[in-house]
């Protein structure tokens, strides 16, 4: 699968296209379009289902350091909100430049401090879930490539070694698309 392919499926779900535009207008630095609503469309077309069939949120990250406030955060959050209420979907922003102070709370185990957006991609629990399309220049982020993504191989991310959470989140992709098969 290229590049450009995976591109054209995530964008088959006119949500993902609309949240580009969107967002570009915002400006939000280093800001992506992330993970499920992006690899779900493709398992979907696989799977003969519409794109958006079963995404729950579509996950948007971004990153900037200059204020690690929750109020920060919060306006950045309540602009998206209102910029993309009548989509009618569930739109989840984070900065991450601020997950590690969080983190540990919510899911337990350590986090470190993240350097860009991009590095909280990279960490996702399974591999091929890693991607993410950057808002302003259109351009894909897949730093596992799209190959296991494009062959349903779920792997656990070496990054995120998270041995009581891949099985749990593998699991929950398989029930929907039961073609995917779980690799150790």
């Amino acid at each position: 699968m290229t590049e450009a392919e995976f591109l054209a499926i995530a964008r088959s779900n006119p949500v993902n296209a609309e949240l580009e535009r969107r967002l570009r207008r915002i400006d939000l630095p280093q800001c992506h379009l992330v993970a499920g609503c992006l690899f779900q469309a493709l398992w979907n077309t696989r799977s003969d289902r519409a794109p958006g069939w079963g995404i729950k949120d579509y996950d948007v990250f971004y990153f900037d350091d200059t204020d690690l406030s929750f109020e920060a955060e919060d306006r950045a959050i309540r602009a998206v909100a209102e910029a993309t209420a009548d989509l009618g979907v569930e739109v989840e922003l984070r900065n991450q430049a601020r997950v590690h102070l969080w983190y540990p709370q919510r899911f337990g185990g350590a986090y470190p401090q993240l350097s860009s957006a991009r590095d909280g991609i990279d960490r996702y629990l399974v591999t091929c879930t890693c991607v993410g399309i950057e808002v302003m220049s259109g351009a894909l982020y897949a730093p596992n490539g799209l190959e296991d993504l494009a062959a349903g191989i779920l792997r656990p991310n070496p990054l995120n070694e998270r041995s009581d959470l891949f099985p749990a989140k593998a699991e929950s992709y398989r029930a929907r698309w039961p073609w995917l098969v779980i690799a150790d």
